[in-house]
């Protein structure tokens, strides 16, 4: 009969198809539960209100028409499910995915065992695949696994969000989600996962009504009714569970020989048993007899099993809803039994915890030692495995708490760690000896099977010399002191050594016998012959006999003795336990001494071999999920040993901030040049000894976490160097985004302006930044890390995260957390709750910041003046607010270039948002609305016809007037757009400045050279096609990436969004700045234009910014058109004014000053006025506006 795996096998090969499957399903569960759409939880108050209407349960299906018919009318929640949609889609189709394949798995599980049953498979049935061994151990696993995915499932994704989940993918993905003729259809993916009504309780606290009113106690008949919902054929489950029942289906109990590791031996199939046992629970209700059995014989010792990595589960709570199973448990947890179980196993430790400390000590474990005492090394290793999974079991709180019985568990608890006089430090010291020890051995092990051969070679020649010696010495040919020749013994001594020169290693059992005999003919000749009397020949025999024991040794090392520690070693039930119990331990340990890192390697080293358990039946199906389930185990895995090394840069930076605060505040910095009187001011001797002492502390921890060697986990090859600068890296990312945060908190101050809070807050940052950059450059060198790269890097990376999370509050496609580029599974940027009460509604720090520089700059409060580039008040006397050179370098010292970028692009985002908004109302009345149109329509009729301005020239200013008035309702609110615009553009231009002018002196290599490239590039642009390809596009967007750092942009060309070009829009603006102006008048004393009253908000230099930012959204020719249309305004004004009074009024001379500043900020040569204006009103106007000539 061929192998059932063989490949020819399709029984075997389905069977395990299957089960590899079931592997890789638990995995993307465990993968997928760490991305569960935050909104889709419905957790808050707000996230109800706001959601409540779009995301729902299977309820939906009740009044699905209607549900949809709401949303369709309502066009906010239209808008918001898109909203929704777009940007968790992705994330629900790979979800909806999952379920289907738990479904999937079922229905595969279910058709396999329909065709054995139907003879599909030529002379294999049920009975027959359960006879083989391998086919016994995976027809046990497929249902196992399938109780295990339904358990997991629940336990990480609560039945409430799956069926969001469901539903969400059923309305957005529409007829995609049904299925196929030989897929799962969502109707029957809704049965088999539909809510529970399970919910993991809270672990107890002191009062435990309230921890039993809050448990999942009162769901019905879970998980039975839960495993009821796919029907599995009965006779199957029955010989599965009398398979578990009764075989040792995996041969553990030949590992484990001694009678009390017989529950050890089984615990992985009694995990087995305890899961399919819920798809018969009438075993579990009324079959005594068969529960005392599997009680008998699985639970004797026991009453906390792990069911899978890590999982553990407590029989007191599962089993309470089940009378046969209850009654059988009793024996095992009365006081009497419980305080004998835990006096043994006491006893016990106390014993083995001393044997692995005298056998861990430095020099013990060597080659030799291992050789000689291999068995007694296993005996060991077994007792101390099988201890401590008893006491990591029995002593910590379960992970799967399936029915809590409040009273019952802390009443076995309390008596367990009272018998057992629970010292979790004894226990943790027992995992890093076993560890080490098992290490070691392996190593050790490891080695010795590589050069097994070699050594038994060596080994048989040293003694064939020694005896051929001792055979040259008794024949008398060589002449030796009081020796006398013997014939037999020569004879004798030759033909030991041809038999051992006929000794195989391939023939073990042959040669070890003849090994003993011939050692034991050794014995005997020296006895009997008195050979011991000479030195010489008693050497000759002592060191022939050790070769020959060395040669057993070997013989002894049989080749399955490493499957053999693996399987004893066994940790995957402490997978999820040490990360919840033991971390704290751990980098406690770690803090008191760096150093124990080493031993700390030894335990994560052990717990990587786990990861065996989920990926062998990956790697024998050969499928291809065997690297991304690999990958997920070893990432966490890797990031749990980030997470427990992470306590060596918290440490260092407690005394790195220390550190900072003696150089920041206390130490002076030496300047270039130093009277000799001052040296001793500026020595602080005490001061900088605290410092060094501090220093050393650092390079200690440094040299402790370098000490662990290159380890493997997994499939991740983990480097301490690495581990190291990632932790800092980590912590640093902590303490800058907490800095950030707490710094950038505007709470108003009593005497201080908005303005005074601003500056303060970024000065503060500005010196806590700086600190953070002594204190590296200082210390980068005992941390053994580019402290200055790491603070550069980290520091913009933050920035960056915080600037797309801010701006996806203008985004419809909002970049999730897991897509975002800057953040970080390794090193991640914290995120922090939204102020409460904050005005600006800000989701981060620098939105804070960017509203509060808003807030201060205000146009309604504040007055501009360009040549100055500074913000005054509107009110006398005009006191300075802000000036941009002075407060853009405290900016750029505070946050860097990097957040000087990050407000350019929060500032971006809004203006697009208001432009997208706003242009869009605009062109739908000028397109749409009768009044608009017609009033618009007949202006244009009449400013461009011949005859223009005909009788209108009388009283121009009462025509024009004539039009602005029908929007005198509409004005207010487009001067303030206007003005937000152009305030935001102004802020825009003024960072811009400030990284030109930095650039300029701190990286002017890097500023030459962009901008030639950039100058070489649009010249290229304007004949060269191949730029446009993927590769040339890539390249124009670093380089622009690169040129926003340097300021080589200019704000006012940037076209935020795609427009219809009209003239209207020309027409229309020409209207509004007309109807505004004449509120401005000219200063000469500041040569700009000022409002008349300081009560107006408008505000000149934001004016004509915001008109240039909406109409640089257009062709040029709207621009042009807008020109056109004042200058016509001016030349009529001017010619009726002219001819009548012979003077120009105050309305030509304020709007001539405008056209001015417009020409200039939109960098359009004099030329264009010159050619629209007559030269005498163009640059005689202040002249004609004089009385007297």
């Amino acid at each position: 009969m061929t192998d059932f795996l063989a490949e020819n096998n399709a029984c075997g090969q389905n069977l395990l198809n299957i089960v590899s499957v079931g592997n890789s399903i638990i995995a993307e569960i465990l993968r997928l539960k760490d991305y569960i759409p935050q909104i889709y939880r419905l957790e808050t108050k707000a996230d109800k209100q706001k959601y409540g209407e779009i995301i729902v349960d299977f309820s939906y299906f009740k009044l699905a028409e209607a549900h949809e018919k709401k949303i369709r009318e309502n066009p906010e929640l239209n808008d918001l499910d898109d909203e929704i949609r777009a940007n968790n889609l992705q994330l629900i189709t790979r979800f909806y995915l999952a379920f289907q394949s738990i479904h999937h798995y079922a229905t595969d599980l279910k058709q396999y065992i329909e065709e054995l049953n139907t003879g599909y498979y030529i002379q294999q049935s049920l009975e027959t695949v359960l006879q083989d061994e391998e086919g016994k151990q995976l027809l046990c696993e497929s249902l196992y696994l399938y109780g295990v995915i339904l358990l997991i499932l629940d336990f990480h994704i609560p039945g409430d969000v799956r069926e969001r989940l469901i539903i969400a993918h059923y309305r957005y993905s529409g007829s995609s989600a049904t299925s196929t003729s030989d897929e799962s259809n969502i109707h029957d993916v809704c049965l088999l996962l539909r809510s529970t009504g399970y919910v993991q309780p809270a672990m107890p606290t002191n009062n435990s009504k309230q921890a039993a009113a809050a448990t999942s106690g009162n769901v019905s008949k879970y998980p039975e009714s839960y495993f009821a919902r796919f029907r599995f054929d009965s006779n199957y489950i029955d010989l599965v569970l009398a398979r578990l029942r009764c075989d040792d289906i995996y041969n553990q109990l030949a590992i484990y020989p001694h009678p009390m590791h017989r529950t050890t031996a089984l615990s992985n199939q009694a995990a087995m048993l305890y899961i399919c046992l819920y798809f018969s629970p009438q075993v579990l209700h009324s079959q005594q007899s068969q529960m005392r059995e599997i009680v008998d014989k699985f639970f004797s010792d026991n009453w906390v099993l792990s069911i899978y990595m890590g999982i553990t589960v407590n029989l007191i709570d599962a089993w309470a809803p089940f009378k046969a199973a209850t009654s059988a448990l009793t024996n095992v947890v009365t006081p009497a039994a419980l305080k004998l179980n835990c006096t043994h196993q006491r006893e016990q430790l106390t014993k083995t915890l001393q044997k692995t400390q005298e056998i861990v000590r430095e020099g013990v474990l060597n080659d030799a030692f291992v050789l000689e005492h291999i068995n007694k090394i296993i005996v060991l290793m077994r007792q101390a495995n099988v201890l401590l999974r008893w006491y990591c079991l029995h002593t910590t709180h379960v992970v799967f708490v399936v029915a809590w019985q409040a009273a019952k568990q802390a009443q076995v608890q309390q008596l367990v760690h009272t018998e057992l006089k629970f010292d979790q430090n004894v226990l943790y010291q027992l995992m890093l000896n076993c560890c080490q020890m098992e290490l070691s051995v392996r190593e050790l092990l490891s080695e010795l099977q590589r050069e097994r051969g070699e050594r038994w070679t060596k080994s048989r020649d040293e003694a064939m010399q020694r005896l051929d010696e001792l055979s040259e010495v008794f024949s008398g040919t060589r002449p030796l002191s009081k020796i006398e020749a013997n014939p037999q013994l020569q004879q004798w001594f030759k033909a030991v050594a041809q038999r051992l020169q006929k000794l195989d290693l391939a023939s073990p059992q042959k040669a070890g016998r003849l090994l003993i005999q011939a050692i034991q003919a050794l014995d005997d000749v020296q006895e009997y012959h008195n050979l011991h009397a000479n030195m010489l020949v008693k050497q000759f025999l002592q060191e022939t006999r050790e070769y020959l024991n060395q040669m057993a040794q070997l013989i002894n090392i049989k080749d399955d003795i490493e499957i053999q520690i693996q399987m004893i070693t066994d940790f995957s039930y402490a997978w999820l336990l040490l990360q919840r119990d033991f971390t704290p331990l751990m980098q406690e340990n770690i803090k008191k001494q760096p150093q124990s890192v080493i031993y700390i390697r030894t335990v994560f080293l052990k717990l990587s071999s786990t990861l065996e358990v989920p990926l062998m039946r990956i790697n024998q199906a050969k499928s291809e999920d065997l690297v991304s389930v690999s990958n997920y185990y070893s990432t966490e895995l890797a990031n749990f040993l980030r997470r427990v090394l992470q306590i060596v840069p918290e440490t260092m930076f407690s005394i790195l901030a220390r550190i900072i605060q003696l150089l920041t505040d206390v130490i002076k910095e030496f300047p270039t040049r130093l009277e000799r009187e001052k040296l001793r001011d500026y020595a602080q001797f005490e001061e900088r000894a605290k410092v060094a002492q501090l220093t050393n502390s650092i390079a200690v921890f440094t040299k402790g976490i370098l000490m662990m060697k290159k380890t493997l986990v997994g499939v991740t090859e983990l480097d301490p160097k690495q581990l190291l600068e990632d932790g800092i890296r980590r912590e640093l990312v902590n303490h800058l985004a907490n800095a950030y945060n707490l710094g950038l908190i505007f709470t108003p101050v009593k005497g201080q302006t908005p303005v005074q809070l601003l500056q303060s807050k970024l000065q503060a940052l500005a010196k806590t930044i700086d600190g953070y950059r002594r204190s590296f450059e200082y210390i980068e060198d005992y941390m053994r890390v580019q402290g200055l790269r790491l603070l550069q890097e980290e520091s913009q990376r933050i920035l960056s995260y915080n600037v797309e999370k801010e701006c996806n509050v203008f985004l419809r496609n909002k970049v999730q957390e897991w897509q975002s580029q800057f953040q970080s599974t390794t090193i991640p940027i914290p995120n922090f709750v939204p102020l409460q009460g904050d005005p600006s509604k800000s989701e981060t720090f620098i939105g804070r910041l960017a509203h509060e520089i808003l807030r201060c700059t205000e146009p309604k409060q504040t007055i501009f003046l360009d040549l100055k580039c500074t913000w005054y008040e509107k009110r006398a006397p005009h006191n300075q607010v802000l000036a941009a050179s002075g407060f853009f370098d405290m900016l750029r010292e505070a946050l860097t270039p990097a957040g000087m970028v990050g407000l350019e692009r929060i500032y971006a985002h809004m203006l697009n948002d208001e432009l997208k908004r706003n242009l869009e109302k605009l062109h739908k009345n000028l397109t749409s609305d009768r009044m608009w149109c017609d009033a618009l329509s007949s202006l244009t009729k009449e400013l461009e016809s011949r005859d223009f301005p005909g009788d209108i020239a009388k009283q121009p200013l009462k025509y024009y007037n004539g039009y602005t008035q029908r929007w005198l309702k509409v004005w207010p609110t487009l001067l303030d757009w206007v003005l937000a615009l152009g305030h935001k553009q102004l802020l825009r231009q003024q960072i811009a400045h400030e990284l030109s002018f930095s650039s300029k002196c701190d990286a002017k290599l890097l500023e030459n050279t962009t901008d030639t490239m950039n100058r070489a590039l649009l010249l290229e642009l304007t004949t060269n096609t191949k730029l446009y390809d993927e590769q040339g596009v890539a390249m124009l967007t670093e380089l622009h990436e690169i040129l926003l750092y340097t300021g080589n942009y200019e704000p006012l060309e940037h076209v935020f969004v795609i427009t219809k070009n009209t003239h209207n829009m020309s027409l229309w603006l020409f209207l509004f700045t007309i109807a505004h102006v004449p509120r401005l008048q000219h200063s000469t004393n500041t040569d700009s234009l000022l409002p008349k009253t300081a009560k107006d908000v408008i505000d000149c230099v934001p004016l004509i910014v915001g008109l240039l930012t909406i109409l640089q959204q257009f062709h040029k020719n709207v621009k042009m058109l807008y020109i056109s249309y004042l200058c016509q305004y001016v030349v009529v004004l001017a010619e009726a004014q002219l001819q009548d009074k012979e003077m120009l009024s105050a309305e030509v001379v304020t709007m001539l000053h405008f056209l001015n500043a417009f020409v200039r900020t939109a960098h359009l040569p004099l030329s264009v006025l010159e050619q629209r204006i007559p030269t005498i009103i163009l640059s005689e106007f202040e002249y004609l506006a004089t009385p007297a000539k």
